[in-house]
């Protein structure tokens, strides 16, 4: 166990909220495509894999004006377009990732998404899978007055749990920008990642816990931790 901040984590939680991309499922081949035939076609140069596995963090409402401007709003819909056309025959679980959600579901914890994927596309791609019977709320991007870092759809996913968030609530995601909600939502911070990313922003909002995938959160949570 890596552990990179001096916080307690429950060895049982009473609710889990992940993110999507890259925590639970693989669908990058999609999303760098896509967004680099919006940035070509804006004139701009195409981000190679590792550029996107970096910057690609934010909700399109909030990344998109800073690389597009004024046209920023034309530009989600070029990307969107695209992205409607592939992702669903490229999306795949990542190793683990099923089987930690059925053991959290025999366990009868409650678990959400928070996305900084649009929630519909969000929404389409658990139903694709047939996870979306483990979610309790799924809350992707837009759907919440504010994106990721804010812990407003924290909140919004744990809506009917009767669980507040807190220290018996895990925030498991794999970028920064994860681990920052799980720190302004007062929940415990668990990066999966391999390898663990030199991000200077993981210094600011550090992680509880450092899993280099989901199969290591199963063998922790089935050892008591």
């Amino acid at each position: 166990m890596s552990a990179l901040a001096a916080l307690d984590c429950p060895a049982r939680p009473r609710a889990v909220l992940f993110d999507w991309d890259h925590t639970l499922v693989d669908n990058w081949d999609a999303i760098r495509a896509a967004l680099n035939f919006t940035l070509v076609s804006f004139g701009q140069e195409a981000w190679t894999v590792e550029e996107t596995r970096a910057r690609v963090k934010a909700s399109l409402r909030d990344s998109f004006p800073l690389l597009f401007g004024d046209r920023w709003e034309e530009a989600r819909t070029l990307f969107l377009d695209h992205f409607a056309e592939n992702h669903l025959a490229v999306l795949k679980p990542l190793p683990g990732a099923a089987d930690l959600l059925a053991h959290l579901a025999a366990e009868g914890v409650y678990m959400g998404i928070v996305s900084n994927k649009r929630g519909p596309t969000l929404r389409l791609e658990t139903a694709h899978l047939g996870w979306d019977r483990y979610f309790g709320r799924i809350i992707g991007a837009e759907d919440a007055p504010e994106d990721k870092p804010s812990p407003i759809p924290v909140s919004m996913a744990l809506e009917g749990s009767g669980i507040a968030p807190g220290a018996d609530v895990w925030f498991v995601g794999d970028t920064s920008i994860d681990m920052e909600c799980a720190h302004n939502a007062g929940c415990v911070p668990v990066l999966v990642r391999d390898p663990l990313p030199d991000d200077p922003a993981l210094k600011l909002h550090p992680p509880a816990w450092h899993a280099p995938h989901c199969g290591q959160l199963t063998d922790w949570l089935r050892a008591g931790l």
